[in-house]
């Protein structure tokens, strides 16, 4: 992580412009002021071919004056198996991450949708090779982000050249940002031609994911997504959404392979992911998917999740951290960095 000496010029040519960045980051058990969470620069580049890294969400209930972090335990888990993969050695507990986060969002005093960012690498490397002996670095940051729930905006999506990774070139299940270079080519690419979104087959033309999003179709009343086995990502909001359907929705589930000529004559397709979150997808290469619209299942679906990750919902509870219920706002020194 580069200091943010680059926001600080913009800052002092336009000094009544709002900081770009949060007061404070946390890096390696402590919360440190911005400013001072630096690395040297001949440790990038070949430190990040192995980084790996979590997208994760923490929603603002305004009535409540609370602000709940989505399945902190699940996405710190699955952190925690992504360096496990790549040979790294945490020195903290994914229990102790889920903390670092609460403890972050206070100092910041978010209050308002945000996403939390964890970021581990290894931080001895400035050349390539295995890296084990390497101290694993981990950076958590904090940022606004406005949800697209309730929007009812619907997308255009397209079938894309560029193949998915399989699990013995680059595996999907894990979060590793040389990975996602895959899914970036695919995102150039459609949005050059004019989509919002990409869908990637793997190697046996079979659909597999979006560039950083899960895919579902509807078809019959069932709610249908790739097998974890087809090259996606082991997703944390597609095991949420597949239980949704089928507890509260009454709406039958299944994971196997998808053809793509599916995608043309499904009945609803839609993303589902950390940053989708459940986005109607309107069509399909041109083909309009049900009325163009957003679908009667979807609309139910994104309603549902809607309501259930900020609080709003009785159920579920066990998805949601609340970051400030039992908890005394803490005013951080910058002089002091607080330990985990």
């Amino acid at each position: 992580m580069v200091s943010g000496s680059s926001g600080n010029t913009v800052d002092s040519v336009r000094p009544n412009r709002p900081p770009q960045h949060p007061r404070y980051l946390w890096m390696d058990g402590e919360v440190v002021p911005w400013e001072q969470a630096t690395v040297h620069a001949s440790t990038l580049g070949w430190s990040t071919m192995g980084a790996v890294f979590e997208g994760i969400k923490a929603y603002w209930n305004d009535a409540e004056g609370e602000l709940y972090g989505w399945q902190f335990a699940e996405h710190y888990a699955r952190f925690a198996m992504s360096m496990r993969l790549q040979r790294m050695r945490p020195q903290f507990t994914p229990e102790q991450l889920v903390e670092a986060s609460c403890e972050l969002l206070r100092a910041n005093e978010c209050r308002g949708d945000t996403y939390v960012r964890p970021l581990a690498w290894h931080a001895d490397a400035t050349w390539f090779g295995h890296l084990e002996d390497s101290r694993t670095g981990i950076v958590i940051t904090t940022a606004p982000f406005t949800s697209i729930l309730g929007t009812g905006k619907a997308i255009r999506a397209c079938v894309s050249s560029w193949t998915r990774v399989g699990d013995n070139q680059l595996s999907p299940r894990v979060k590793c940002i040389s990975n996602y270079q895959n899914s970036r080519m695919a995102l150039l690419e459609a949005t050059l031609d004019g989509y919002d979104q990409p869908i990637l087959l793997n190697s046996q033309g079979k659909v597999t994911e979006g560039p950083a999003s899960c895919v579902f179709i509807v078809r019959d009343g069932m709610a249908i997504t790739p097998s974890l086995t087809s090259g996606v990502l082991e997703s944390i909001t597609r095991t949420a959404i597949l239980r949704l359907c089928r507890e509260e929705l009454g709406v039958p589930t299944q994971e196997r392979e998808i053809d793509r000529t599916e995608l043309y004559v499904a009945d609803e397709v839609f993303y589902c992911g950390t940053g989708a979150e459940v986005t109607p997808v309107a069509s399909v290469d041109h083909y309009s998917i049900g009325n163009g619209g957003v679908g009667p299942i979807t609309e139910r679906l994104e309603r549902l999740f809607h309501q259930v990750v900020r609080g709003r919902y009785p159920g579920y509870a066990f998805w949601r951290t609340p970051i400030y219920a039992g908890r005394r706002d803490r005013r951080y020194d910058a002089a002091i960095p607080v330990t985990v």
